[in-house]
């Protein structure tokens, strides 16, 4: 019973791993041959191919040591290759956050009234939007520089494989070390999901003026289309949700794990999945309500 349990966790992670990145590469692909195609190059569809490219190296940093422990493959990574996927996989989390905050707060820039103080800092190009990726990778890369002296890569030990199913493990860090990379993770999660928090409800706001406009207008029997910067938005907001659910439920199981005295192994694995979660299910999100 336990190597079935085994190996269907292996087939989920294997699965969340492949129609994640499928996922996100159909978006950033969608995006990209638009451009091409001589459409307008929007900084809202920039912003969702640098939020699926981010979610794609989080999907094959954290799902590649499983899915090689799932085939049976040797321990190939060495302690550079374990900094390497594990730092990636943390720096492209933190980028996936602040990517998310810019997206929400851009879209909410956009679809504000033309009289409303927001409509100034509305993207004047797709260009302008560059610095805020490299200002959110110099950020996030600076944060997680800990994880460079604390990852190292397992022996290649059958028994420790079996029971972790993983490549790499931490070593135990200085206090100082913790007390100064935590205070700004926190903070950074802080200021940019107060951010998106407060650009969602502006946009929620928005979007109900509208919905009131468009019951008086079908009242009036006079025909109304939704304008494509409105379905953009709730397509955000949409996928912002997907954002909190994730983020949070992992919060709330990493903190009970934390807590906790017994390693419980169900909450251990429903925890990785979660962290998961956001990367694998946003591009479907987002080619649903291209489809719809």
């Amino acid at each position: 019973e336990e190597m079935i349990l085994k190996f269907i966790k292996e087939i989920i992670f294997l699965f969340m791993t492949m129609v994640g990145t499928l996922g996100n590469i159909s978006v950033s692909m969608n995006y990209m041959f638009s451009w091409r195609g001589g459409s307008e190059k929007k900084p809202i569809h920039l912003i969702l191919m640098h939020l699926a490219f981010t979610n794609t190296i989080i999907l094959l940093a954290k799902g590649l040591p499983k899915t090689m422990a799932a085939l049976g493959l040797k321990n190939v990574l060495n302690d550079i290759g374990c900094k390497i996927i594990i730092y990636l996989a943390r720096v492209a989390r933190g980028i996936s956050i602040c990517t998310s905050s810019l997206l929400t707060v851009v879209q909410a820039i956009i679809i504000s009234p033309r009289a409303s103080g927001w409509r100034r800092f509305r993207p004047k190009s797709a260009w302008h939007i560059l610095p805020f990726f490299l200002f959110f990778w110099v950020l996030n890369a600076l944060i997680s520089m800990n994880l460079i002296h604390s990852i190292t890569s397992t022996s290649l030990n059958i028994s420790q494989l079996e029971s972790e199913n993983n490549y790499c493990h931490f070593m135990l860090e200085s206090q100082k070390t913790k007390w100064i990379v935590l205070p700004l993770m926190v903070l950074r999660d802080a200021v940019f999901q107060g951010a998106m928090g407060g650009a969602s409800g502006y946009m929620v706001l928005l979007l109900h003026k509208h919905h009131q406009h468009v019951l008086y207008l079908q009242n009036s029997k006079l025909l109304y289309r939704i304008p494509p910067e409105l379905r953009a938005a709730q397509s955000v907001l949409l996928l912002m949700l997907c954002f909190v659910f994730f983020y949070w439920t992992d919060c709330a199981f990493s903190l009970f794990l934390s807590l906790s005295l017994v390693n419980n192994s169900l909450i251990v694995n429903i925890q990785k999945f979660l962290a998961l979660g956001y990367a694998t299910f946003s591009p479907l999100v987002l080619i649903h309500r291209d489809v719809c």
